[in-house]
């Protein structure tokens, strides 16, 4: 799946080093040509010769070493499709926050214009580290792509995360990276789950939504080459490899987390059920029983709609979840909310309400002055959700180096 590619794997000093074989060997065997560039320390835990009976190919330590092929070792291997590291060191990560280039691997990372996927690994102390958290967010706004350490027993023999994520879940995010699906170079907000809105720290306002419908368009559009963000409400879905997941709770928590990643994405998938209403104070203590009791709401934030207001040049994508006038009241939210596409669903249907694997939708948006419609029958939700990735990457206008 890999022919043609050239990956640069860079490896630096943590005990997940040992990791890197397996990767380097997969990438390897399913035809990418696969670089390797270690730290000294790296060396400490995994040999180089182990690194270069698996790539085949020379394996870099030394930015002043003169004896191998390499011409000029660290702007060689920085002349790649794909710059992977993994694992690496919270070191590493500040020198290349902040420009450094005092050993090979650094002064590649500096060299190189490929994209950079990067897979962190250290003690859960030195992952929570302000100055870490910091490097972290200045390097994601120079358009590295992270794959979250994982939480787990660490070398100390502590808990809590800084693990390297499990390699299975590097490998999909290494095909991601590498995709030339329809929407490669793209970046995608999604939406899932329901909102919970508290009325005592026990009781909550909410809905039956799952957010397996909003976790599979993430997937989907992952799938599709995209960089996919996903804000996800409550759920017991497991976090999808090779995407990026903000946890919140709130329709209020929601709102800011879809506002903070709005600008910088292409397209907005709002397939979250969120809270219409919410009580109008949340009680302190758990509230026991006595007579009556009523209970005051007061409206929540439309966050489609405040996307829809500042839309600009986003492909906005609403859903709608009916129960009665289907198309009626999806017709009303595309047109009232700006969007360019709805998928609805009647979750009074079988097969299409809240839980389930399944789903039956209907995609509608505008055309050529035209309000077109797409009919899904009976699918699963993962099989909806690719298709209707394949309608939205037909819809989107040309990118300007396809513009003639």
């Amino acid at each position: 799946m890999f022919k043609g590619k050239k990956i640069t794997a860079g490896i630096s000093g943590g005990i997940a080093a040992y990791k890197a074989a397996e990767l380097v060997s997969w990438m390897k065997q399913n035809g990418a040509e696969v670089s390797v560039a270690m730290t000294k320390n790296a060396t400490e835990f995994i040999t180089p010769l182990t690194l270069k009976a698996l790539s085949g190919r020379p394996v870099a330590v030394d930015i002043m070493d003169t004896s191998s092929d390499w011409h000029v070792p660290h702007v060689d291997l920085a002349a790649c499709d794909l710059l992977l590291l993994a694992p690496a060191t919270a070191n590493l990560l500040a020198k290349a926050a902040h420009g450094l280039a005092d050993d090979l691997l650094s002064a590649t990372i500096l060299a190189s214009r490929a994209p950079v996927l990067c897979a962190p690994a250290m003690h859960t102390d030195m992952y929570n580290n302000p100055s870490t958290q910091e490097n972290l967010r200045i390097l994601q706004e120079r358009g590295w792509s992270f794959i979250d350490p994982g939480w787990g027993r660490l070398a100390c023999g502590a808990m809590g995360q800084g693990r390297l994520a499990d390699v299975a879940e590097i490998k999909e995010a290494i095909r991601a990276a590498l995709s030339e699906g329809p929407l490669k170079g793209k970046r995608v907000l999604v939406t899932a789950g329901p909102t919970y809105e508290y009325i005592d720290p026990v009781r909550f306002v909410g809905n039956r939504s799952s957010g397996k419908m909003g976790f599979a368009m993430a997937e989907a559009a992952h799938a599709a080459g995209a960089e996919v963000v996903l804000v996800a409400g409550p759920t017991t879905l497991a976090d999808p490899p090779g995407i990026r997941v903000e946890h919140v709770v709130s329709a209020q928590e929601m709102y800011d987390a879809v506002w903070r990643e709005y600008a910088n994405s292409d397209i907005v998938i709002m397939a979250a059920a969120v809270s219409d209403y919410r009580p109008d104070h949340m009680e302190a203590c758990k509230m026991k029983k006595g007579g009556e009791q009523s209970l005051q709401l007061v409206r929540t934030q439309d966050i489609l709609a405040s996307l829809g207001e500042k839309k600009g040049e986003h492909f906005l994508v609403g859903f709608a979840a009916e129960t009665n006038d289907l198309l009626a009241y999806a017709q009303d939210k595309l047109e009232r909310k700006h969007l360019d596409m709805i998928v609805a669903n009647d979750v009074s249907q079988a097969g299409a309400g809240f839980d389930g694997d399944t789903n039956i939708v209907t995609a509608l948006y505008p055309r050529d002055g035209q309000l077109l419609r797409r009919d899904y029958p009976l699918q699963t939700k993962k099989a909806a959700a690719r298709q209707i990735i394949e309608l939205i990457s037909a819809l989107l206008p040309p990118s300007e180096e396809n513009k003639i």
